[in-house]
C-alpha cells in the first residue's frame, strides 16, 4: 500500500494511506480541511481593520485596559491624547542603569513579592503599584512617604508619562533591573505569568518565559545613565 506523509498545521507529522479511491478522497479532504485552517486574525478593537502580527496599542485611561488598535486609530488616538478616553502605549523602552533603591526602601513599599510596576494615573491622581499574579494584576496600596523618597534619589521618574508607561522592578533572585517600560509590556509580562503558573511555585516554565520576556527587554532598551541624579 501507499502512502502519503505531510505535516499538520501543528507541525505534527501524518500518514495517510492511498490505494482506493474512497481513502484517496479522505487524505485530500483532510488535506483541504488543514488547508483551511488559519491564524485567526487580530482586529482593531476601535475600527475592526486586520491587524498585523505587531501593531500598536492603546491604553483606556479610565480603566486601565489595552486596547489593539490599527496605525490609523493610534495615531488619531495619540493626537486627541490630552483629556481623551484613550492614549497610545508608549513607544520607548529604559534601563535605569543607575538607579538607586535599597532592600530597605524596596521593602517600605510593602510589595509582597520582589517584582512590580508602578505608574501615574491621571485620573486618580496618584501613583500607582500593580504586580503580577496568577490571577493577574493585583494592586498594593503604595505609601506616599516611601515612593517619594525613591523620587527624591531618581528624578528620572518625574519624567514618566502619566498612564502609558511605568517604573517596572525586577528583583527576583539576585536580579536589580529597573525599566520605565511601556505599559503594554507590563501588562503582557502580567498575562505570561498568568498562562504560564502552575501550582504553588509557579513551575519551571513560567521562570524560563519571565527569563526570556526580561532578557529580551533588556536587548531593545536605550541604557540611562546619569538623569537619575538630574
Amino acid at each position: 500500500m501507499v502512502a502519503i506523509e505531510f505535516c499538520s498545521p501543528e507541525g505534527k507529522g501524518l500518514t495517510m494511506p492511498l490505494g482506493t479511491s474512497a481513502s484517496l478522497d479522505h487524505t485530500f479532504a483532510t488535506l483541504r480541511q488543514f488547508a483551511r485552517r488559519r491564524r485567526v486574525a487580530e482586529r482593531c478593537e476601535l475600527c475592526s481593520q486586520e491587524l498585523a502580527r505587531e501593531h500598536p496599542h492603546l491604553v483606556e485611561v479610565a480603566t486601565r485596559q489595552i486596547v489593539c488598535a490599527c496605525d490609523a486609530c493610534a495615531t488619531l488616538f495619540d493626537a486627541m491624547a490630552r483629556g481623551g478616553k484613550y492614549r497610545r502605549a508608549s513607544r520607548r523602552t529604559q534601563l535605569l542603569a543607575d538607579f538607586h533603591m535599597t532592600d530597605g526602601e524596596w521593602d517600605s513599599l510593602m510589595i509582597p513579592i520582589n517584582m512590580a510596576f508602578f505608574f501615574r494615573s491621571s485620573v486618580e491622581s496618584r501613583v500607582v503599584a500593580l504586580y503580577p499574579s496568577p490571577a493577574g494584576a493585583v494592586e498594593s496600596l503604595l505609601p506616599l512617604e516611601a515612593w517619594n523618597a525613591i523620587v527624591g534619589r531618581n528624578a528620572i521618574l518625574e519624567q514618566m508619562r502619566s498612564d502609558i508607561e511605568a517604573l517596572l522592578v525586577n528583583r527576583v533572585g539576585p536580579s536589580r533591573e529597573y525599566y520605565i517600560a511601556p505599559m503594554d509590556e507590563c501588562y503582557r509580562l502580567v498575562g505570561l505569568i498568568r498562562a504560564n503558573w502552575k501550582g504553588l511555585s509557579g513551575g519551571n516554565e513560567v521562570w524560563v518565559e519571565i527569563g526570556q520576556f526580561f532578557t529580551a527587554l533588556k536587548l531593545r532598551a536605550d541604557v540611562v545613565t546619569g538623569e537619575a541624579h538630574a
